[in-house]
């Protein structure tokens, strides 16, 4: 199957925030760029995971020899959105032992007494790694500027910090994949009544989800203000339609996809001598040992 197939325009052209983006116009339930159906989608995301899969390995592999460089995927959204289903479902596709997952909920009484980026600086993948922030810093714009929980002249200026803490965090080698999950608040409300009707998923129901959604109109004027002021040459945002999860899991696979392709990872190099360590296991196999 080739790369682009189904493709029509790239996700990371076609679900980029540009200029004059409007959430008020942004359809939840589209496949911007994608002809193909879901059956389509999902034979995309598996042909495509096998690449996923083996770049991973080879970033990780480079890590293990010195390369600096990770991969940083942040993903926000509404409660219901599906962060947690690409990380299953797109990192799974992957060796887990490259991968570091963190979410980030109300910071604790230590993270309180420092900066707000200082737990999001503690959470950075290592070297080799693929980091996966299932909300991040971006909390810190958005749930505290909607309650109020500091002053704006606290949260405003925070938009700057992060451009500037993002071009440096890029410029030090790590290459960061910005990602949110947009469903509408029809789709959210059938999502939290089908958690109540799964026994397997009613851990996920909370009683303050109902309250949260009171606040849609709030969100979504904080969250165009994250896309007017923090998506930038350095740290794109990519808004993903994410009614047909099968979608936004597709488009996420082939985001991280493309940006380790851009990489160019090469198998490192080995620093022992190939000839001499076949002629010693032969020698082994020789001796029976």
């Amino acid at each position: 199957m080739a790369t682009s197939e189904r493709w029509e325009e790239h996700p990371s052209s076609a679900l980029r925030v540009s200029e004059g983006f409007r959430l008020e116009d942004f359809d939840p339930t589209a496949k911007p760029g994608f002809t193909g159906k879901k059956k389509d989608g999902k034979r995309l995301r598996k042909h495509r995971g096998d690449l996923l899969a083996e770049l991973q390995e080879r970033l990780f592999a480079q890590g293990r020899v010195g390369d600096e460089r990770s991969l940083l995927l942040v993903l926000q959204g509404m409660d219901t959105a599906g962060k947690g289903g690409v990380v299953r479902h797109v990192l799974g596709m992957v060796d887990p032992q490259g991968v570091q997952a963190r979410g980030f909920g109300a910071p604790t009484e230590e993270e309180l007494e420092h900066h707000f980026l200082w737990r999001i600086e503690k959470a950075l993948p290592k070297a080799g790694h693929i980091g996966v922030f299932d909300r991040s810093h971006y909390e810190d714009v958005l749930i505290a500027r909607v309650h109020e929980l500091v002053p704006r002249d606290v949260w405003e200026p925070r938009y700057d910090e992060i451009n500037e803490w993002e071009r440096r965090l890029t410029e030090s080698g790590t290459t960061i994949v910005k990602c949110a999950l947009m469903v509408s608040q029809d789709e959210q409300l059938d999502r939290l009544e089908k958690r109540l009707k799964r026994p397997d998923k009613h851990w996920k129901y909370s009683t303050a989800d109902l309250d949260e959604r009171a606040h849609w109109p709030a969100y979504m004027e904080a969250f165009q203000a994250v896309f007017d002021r923090t998506s930038t040459d350095a740290a794109p945002w990519h808004v993903i339609p994410s009614t047909r999860k099968w979608y936004a899991r597709l488009a996420v696979t082939e985001l991280l996809t493309s940006a380790l392709e851009s990489m160019d990872l090469q198998w490192p190099t080995p620093d022992y001598d190939l000839d001499a360590e076949r002629a010693r296991i032969a020698q082994v196999r020789r001796l029976g040992h």
